[in-house]
């Protein structure tokens, strides 16, 4: 390690004091930024979507933790970098909690931001998470805006970071810039869009048949129908009263019961018209196409969203749909994320992250630890040697080793 190298600090430490430049003047707000969606609030409307639809959101939880591994590894000799990968920046967040926070926002809205703050003479690199749905493009395309409630844009609380490589200088003299990760869209320039777009009404259709299913146990599983009042009333407001007065007692949800005043004959008295309904396996067909929808337009698999443990848990299974998510949508996500956080941490910090790398693992073992290395190529289909020194070790001794190589948080 040079003695430059050794001077460097890792992580800037938090400043109490706003430390960005803010937006100056009443220009009005479309002069500042692009609208994300028709009304500036999509990303709002995501993330309430995702609150709501359990399938959706486990999914999304799903890739994010997937995306960002299970930590980092690099050289033995790379003693910088890997206190960088502990402490990432001076909120003490390691760089894969970082990196998780940028797969979440990514798999949600289908863009993520990350802010690169360091000097001018480039004594030190911190890596910060900024919330997405906080973020817009500026009107010149070479910013992005942060503001806190984008239902009250005002240019005075905002403040502006220039887009990776250009940095500014800001209030507290430290150079700062962003990296904008989005997914690409034909016809979207300044956004991207989230890969799941073409299951945006399914996932309000698991929702919804959520919620009926919500409505029917508060009531009960009490039929819906028509109560029929008999009584005679002097005026329409005591009637009305009559009325609210039992759908509060015995009404349940309202819209369950519906009840009617009338004045009947003699030989007429109060009754409850109930109202059949024959649907119930439509609801229920609905919801399961929806929910197979969903993880269709994710690009998912239903072993890796829990969908399959009602039928036996199958570790074979999750290991393959693991393997071909691995190649088909891991990897690239992570490569994607990484790209733009290597130049980065080279040119900065003027580190060779080549060795610099995101462990993998499956959520689950196929072989038991107990095995011994050949048992377990053997089982494989593998050429094996009983007597191999390198092939007497247990499964768990090679999985205790590598957890030592990998960054624990």
């Amino acid at each position: 390690m040079t003695t430059m190298q050794k001077q460097k600090k890792i992580a800037v430490r938090n400043c109490h004091e706003d430390p960005y430049i803010h937006l100056a003047g009443s220009v009005g707000s479309n002069e500042h930024f692009w609208r994300w969606g028709d009304d500036n609030l999509l990303p709002e409307a995501l993330a309430l979507l995702s609150r709501r639809s359990t399938v959706h959101r486990r999914i999304i939880n799903d890739k994010a933790d997937y995306i960002s591994g299970k930590g980092f590894n690099c050289g033995d000799g790379e003693g910088l970098l890997r206190a960088f990968i502990e402490q990432a920046n001076g909120h003490e967040e390691s760089l894969r909690k970082v990196l998780n926070k940028l797969a979440f926002d990514k798999a949600l809205f289908g863009n993520a931001f990350l802010e690169v703050v360091t000097d001018a003479a480039h004594s030190f690199l911190a890596l910060y998470h900024q919330d997405a749905s906080q973020c817009r493009v500026a009107k010149d395309d070479q910013h992005i805006l942060i503001h806190p409630d984008w239902h009250h844009f005002r240019p005075a609380e905002a403040h502006s970071l220039p887009l990776w490589p250009l940095m500014e200088e800001q209030a507290d003299g430290t150079l700062r810039a962003m990296v904008h990760y989005k997914d690409y869209e034909p016809l979207f320039s300044h956004y991207g869009v989230p890969p799941y777009i073409a299951g945006l009404d399914v996932s309000a259709i698991a929702y919804k048949t959520d919620r009926w299913n919500i409505s029917r146990l508060d009531n009960s599983f009490q039929l819906s129908g028509v109560m029929m009042l008999d009584g005679a009333m002097s005026s329409e407001e005591e009637a009305e009263e009559l009325i609210r007065t039992a759908e509060r007692k015995f009404a349940g949800r309202p819209g369950q019961v519906m009840f009617m005043l009338k004045e009947g004959k003699e030989n007429e008295n109060s009754r409850f018209i109930p109202i059949s309904s024959q649907n119930e396996g439509d609801w229920k067909s609905l919801h399961d196409q929806a929910t197979s929808d969903i993880v269709v337009a994710h690009s998912w698999f239903r072993s890796l969203s829990g969908l399959e443990y009602s039928s036996g848990f199958s570790a074979e299974r999750i290991l393959h749909e693991y393997e071909v998510a691995l190649n088909t949508v891991i990897l690239g996500e992570q490569d994607e994320l990484m790209e733009p956080i290597r130049r980065i941490i080279g040119e900065i910090l003027k580190l060779d992250c080549s060795s610099l790398e995101i462990v993998n693992r499956p959520p689950t073992r196929s072989k038991p630890i107990y095995m011994r290395v050949w048992e377990a190529r053997k089982a494989d289909g593998l050429d094996y040697d009983p007597e191999d020194p390198e092939q007497q070790y247990y499964l768990s001794q090679i999985a205790k080793y590598n957890l030592k190589s990998i960054d624990p948080l």
